[in-house]
């Protein structure tokens, strides 16, 4: 096989191993759970042998891992965020404002947004009654 100046399956399984630290499992467990031996597993993320299919599928399967940036190292670790819950946060917030006749600066607003989404990320999501502390502190 003619030397290539870009190492695809190195590559890969860099990204394989950057996945795998993210979600703080070891590779014993992620063989596991992909259903295949330690030795091959190991063998993917040195980049010594290409991983098959049906483990890529079930890597995004079970730890929602975003095989565009797997294969092609374009995009994120991990499959998108929750919009559809961030959009709900945000109608529960103008709600709120809008009912309370409270205005806030745009920046003020993005800001409690961004922390809130941020928590939530995180899985520490926040009440609304903790929101509403918030505003109270940066209202106008």
């Amino acid at each position: 096989m003619a030397e290539r100046p870009y190492d695809y399956l190195s590559a890969l399984g860099a990204r394989i191993a950057i996945a795998r630290n993210e979600l703080s499992i070891s590779q014993v467990k992620m063989a596991d759970a992909l259903g295949i031996s330690l030795r091959a597993y190991q063998s993917y993320e040195l980049g010594k042998r290409s991983i098959p299919v049906e483990a890529l599928v079930e890597l995004h399967r079970k730890f929602d891992v975003d095989l565009n940036w797997i294969l092609l190292g374009a995009e994120a670790v991990r499959l998108k965020h929750d919009l559809a819950k961030l959009e709900e946060f945000e109608i529960a917030l103008d709600k709120h404002l809008s009912e309370n006749g409270i205005r806030l600066k745009s920046e003020k607003r993005g800001a409690i947004s961004a922390r809130w989404y941020r928590s939530f990320l995180d899985g520490k999501e926040i009440a609304m009654d903790d929101v509403h502390t918030w505003i109270e502190l940066l209202r106008e």
